[in-house]
């Protein structure tokens, strides 16, 4: 099956009612299959499904790509977020001056060093998994930044807090092995 487009979101008017009655078949995609545009893979039902979208399209969770009103059946996208290692910086308005600097330029230097990508919104510092868990936390103890606090949580959690831009930073990618430099971690 050949989708070109997104139909809409089950979570838009008109949609929610169709599907609630419907055979819905799931397409599982993780964040990084999401972002592509040009993808095959089969739906949870079996369905063998050839992604070809639009330069710049991203599914959404919930977006309907394929409708048959006969049958009443649709296959809908399922996005998987990842874990966001979500790094507390609001100690160090409390560091004195210099300390403070030094903590915020040596974890700038790790993160870019790793090639993490990263957001900063306020007094916190976002950055997706994208190597296994332990070897992050092994980063980050390893560096023992003070005043620097952090915990790891479910991407869903962090998602409604970003703009669309800084959503696509942490989890848009054409690969599980995103590319960021320095730069990238000032909000923009």
């Amino acid at each position: 099956m050949l989708v070109e487009s997104v139909l809409g979101n089950e979570t838009e008017p008109g949609w929610d009612a169709r599907l609630r009655t419907a055979r819905v078949d799931s397409l599982a995609l993780d964040q990084w299959e999401a972002q592509k545009n040009r993808l095959r893979k089969r739906t949870l039902g079996g369905v063998e499904v050839a992604l070809s979208l639009g330069r710049g399209t991203r599914l959404r969770d919930g977006d309907v790509l394929c409708w048959d009103e006969r049958a009443a059946t649709a296959i809908v996208a399922r996005v998987q977020l990842g874990e966001v290692m979500v790094v507390d910086l609001r100690e160090l308005e409390n560091e004195p001056a210099g300390l403070g600097l030094r903590s915020a330029v040596e974890l700038g230097h790790a993160i870019g060093n790793q090639h993490w990508p990263a957001v900063v919104k306020g007094t916190r510092l976002y950055v997706p998994l994208t190597v296994d868990r332990r070897v992050m936390d092994s980063v980050m103890r390893t560096h023992d930044f003070a005043g620097i606090s952090y915990d790891f949580v479910p991407g869903t959690e962090i998602i409604a807090y970003l703009a669309p831009h800084e959503a696509r930073r942490l989890f848009g990618g054409a690969d599980q092995t995103p590319h960021s430099h320095v730069s990238d971690l000032v909000g923009r």
